[in-house]
């Protein structure tokens, strides 16, 4: 019955300004297949809105309530969502490209098939934040906790994981391919589905603790020049 009043209600292939979304202002709303690009929307309540299929590229969404929404197959590189509250928020099939999450608070902020290569998540605050099949490459998450999280194919190649903290999290088919790891944290951390390739020998230190694969093992120390006989 919900989401029969929702399919109703939707608006759709319009082109939104800020005013046009004052305007609604007062109930969630459904956009679909609407243009909101480089439109202004820092400061407004939206908790609950679906964003569907939207043009939010270079969107602000500055210091907005966003609780519990929803962003389904998105174009969204370049937005902003600084200092937002995210607390139950879903990113689907989301084009997040260099976005902008500085100082969002992101409990229970999910990403599920989403591209956030060279997207900046550093300073979130919450726990309980989580990724599955999501691009990361080159992302900078300096000082974000993961801790006890079970990280499901997510790249973090290139990406700046100093200060992380991965204590007792499972990375399955992630990859930490070439990724910067200063003062890391991965004491209890499940590696053995990781790509660990390329990571440098002044970092071996940082995964004391961590659980590896034999063949894991066996690559790592022949990075530092040492054969298993």
């Amino acid at each position: 019955m919900q989401q029969d009043f929702f399919e109703s209600q939707a608006i759709e292939a319009r082109l939104l300004g800020r005013d046009d979304v004052m305007a609604l202002l007062g109930t969630p709303q459904v956009l679909r297949d609407c243009d909101l690009e480089e439109a202004d929307l820092s400061d407004l309540d939206l908790m609950d809105w679906t964003f569907e299929r939207c043009n939010l590229r270079r969107t602000n969404f500055a210091s907005s309530r966003l609780e519990g929404a929803r962003f389904l197959s998105c174009r969204a590189a370049f937005a902003s969502w600084t200092r937002c509250d995210l607390g139950g928020a879903i990113f689907r099939l989301t084009d997040c490209n260099n976005a902008d999450f500085r100082h969002s608070y992101v409990a229970n902020l999910r990403f599920e098939g989403c591209k956030l290569t060279g997207a900046n998540l550093t300073d979130g605050r919450g726990l309980g934040w989580s990724f599955e099949e999501v691009l990361l490459v080159g992302a900078t998450l300096t000082g974000q906790s993961f801790r006890k999280a079970k990280l499901l194919r997510v790249d973090f190649s290139q990406a700046d994981l100093s200060k992380c903290d991965f204590r007792g999290a499972t990375l399955v088919g992630c990859s930490l391919r070439e990724a910067r790891l200063e003062r890391a944290l991965f004491d209890g951390a499940d590696l053995r589905e990781a790509d660990l390739g390329g990571v440098a020998v002044a970092d071996l230190r940082i995964f004391r603790g961590a659980t590896f694969s034999m063949a894991q093992a066996a690559d790592l120390l022949a990075g530092c020049g040492i054969k298993l006989g």
